[in-house]
């Protein structure tokens, strides 16, 4: 039998999920003079730490900067044309501490947040009891608060045999010790993007089957680029294709597409989509379902409830790192204002309410060439029913790029509302875009109109010499 604490532990909150995401609630809480607890059942740090952002960018950073070396004359002489498959498997594991959590515990103890480890279910208000590995239960009472930071996990399509196969998820392809011959990547999303990048990269024979289009949602050039640079890099896509029915033959993976075409891969990657970590919280014991997403307001509490709250990929407003540590600020300052009786309303400058998500969601997808984008693209702001113009340019034109690669390939759009005269949407795909894209963002935020702009000047020769090149195409302010 599971031994029980006999007197549950009280804390102001209540925190499950120890990644990116919970710490910062946490720790915005204690900041504010909260005490909090967080629990965790895997490492602290999260899956951004040790199974996504991180180690996966360590895996595609040597082929970018290989590729970059090589586009300029006087470099390219002095490299290989290969990485070495070693060396990035060392620098991805040095980036994920060697899924060693150590540092990140340390971290905890420094900002004065409590760490119980285990499995926490939700047993009633504010009651959080947590069953570890051994099956020893600690209590846990709450205050105030708990917050939900559990994350998403990889959906598993249901395709006929494909589990018993036991496919990589993001979790393996991002934690492989060794580079499977050929790989077969199920999916035409930003995971898959990144991921057949990094494997063929890494010598890996890679397949993408794709049903619709790549990088769906964003704009149509962004997918489009990065296939013509994948299969300048010998990865097959095969556009408007579906998955039938998965088996083992011969030490392989077979993939029997709808149009009866077989794809053989000795690893099959899953990168189809995503599904909240809500299956086993507890979520019944307060009348919510579980399995479902989590419904928040903006202040991220729980919809019907005045101390559950959710914050992260698990609310499904928008499933990036960046996005959900934005959220938990507001959220630990909300949790906080509320403990003290504070009136979330008469905040300062709108601390305590997460909006960004709405329409200001920046994001990089780190291909080669990189897609950075932010707000709305055209065809979102159409539906939307915005009266735009949209505003491209080719990225070579820009002194800055000749100066980057003797080839250099890009292209970026602007979408301005033209009732208001501010950008609503940007989106940049070249070599090394990623840090252009926080301008973008603080004009979409900060609703800097086009006239301002004029005078926020872009140093030459840089690529961020388009910001001109946009004014310039709108047309000059009106004296």
């Amino acid at each position: 039998m599971a031994e029980i604490t006999a007197q549950p532990q009280e804390y102001d909150l209540i925190v499950i999920g120890a990644g990116p995401v919970g710490e910062n609630v946490a720790d915005r809480a204690v900041q504010a003079g909260l005490s909090a607890v967080i629990v965790e059942s895997e490492l602290v740090g999260g899956e951004c730490s040790y199974w996504a952002c991180m180690p996966s960018k360590g895996l595609l950073r040597a082929g970018a900067v290989l590729r970059e070396a090589m586009a300029v004359d006087g470099a390219s002489q002095a490299v290989t044309e290969d990485v070495d498959v070693a060396g990035v498997l060392r620098r991805r594991d040095a980036l994920t501490h060697d899924w060693d959590d150590g540092s990140q515990v340390e971290w905890l103890t420094g900002a004065h947040i409590d760490l119980v480890r285990g499995h926490g279910r939700i047993t009633g208000e504010r009651r959080v009891s947590v069953t570890d590995a051994e099956g020893a239960v600690t209590e846990l009472a709450a205050r105030h608060a708990v917050a939900v930071c559990t994350g998403s996990a990889a959906l598993l399509p249901d395709i006929p045999g494909l589990a018993e196969v036991a496919p990589w998820t993001s979790r393996e392809a991002t934690a492989a010790h060794r580079i499977p011959q050929s790989l077969a990547i199920i999916g035409g999303g930003v995971v898959a993007a990144e991921m057949a990048t990094a494997y063929a990269d890494l010598g890996a024979e890679v397949t993408l089957i794709v049903r619709t289009t790549l990088l769906g949602g964003m704009e149509p050039f962004a997918g489009e680029m990065v296939a013509e640079a994948l299969r300048s890099r010998g990865v097959t896509i095969r556009f408007g294709a579906e998955a039938a029915r998965a088996r083992r033959a011969d030490g392989a993976t077979e993939l029997t597409l709808r149009d009866g075409t077989i794809v053989r891969a000795e690893e099959v990657l899953v990168a189809t989509g995503r599904v909240p970590r809500t299956q086993e919280l507890g979520l019944e014991n307060v009348s919510l379902e579980p399995g479902d997403w989590l419904d928040v307001d903006d202040t991220m509490r729980v919809r019907g409830s005045d101390w559950l709250y959710a914050v992260g990929d698990v609310t499904h407003r928008a499933l990036l790192t960046h996005q959900g540590k934005y959220q938990a600020r507001a959220a630990g300052d909300v949790i906080a204002a509320r403990a003290r009786g504070t009136r979330v309303d008469d905040a300062p400058w709108g601390a305590h309410v997460a909006t960004a998500d709405h329409e200001a969601v920046p994001q990089v997808t780190f291909t080669d060439p990189e897609v950075a984008s932010v707000g709305l693209t055209e065809a979102a702001a159409r539906r939307a029913g915005r009266r735009i113009r949209t505003l491209d340019y080719d990225l070579s034109w820009i002194a800055g790029a000749s100066t980057l690669s003797d080839d250099y390939t890009g292209r970026a759009r602007a979408v301005v509302d033209e009732d208001r005269g501010v950008l609503i949407g940007v989106t940049f795909v070249g070599p090394g875009v990623a840090e252009m894209l926080h301008a973008a963002t603080i004009a979409i935020v900060g609703e800097v109109p086009l006239s301002r702009l004029w005078h926020a000047v872009p140093s030459y020769p840089t690529l961020s010499e388009v910001w001109l090149r946009f004014l310039e195409e709108y047309g000059r302010p009106t004296p």
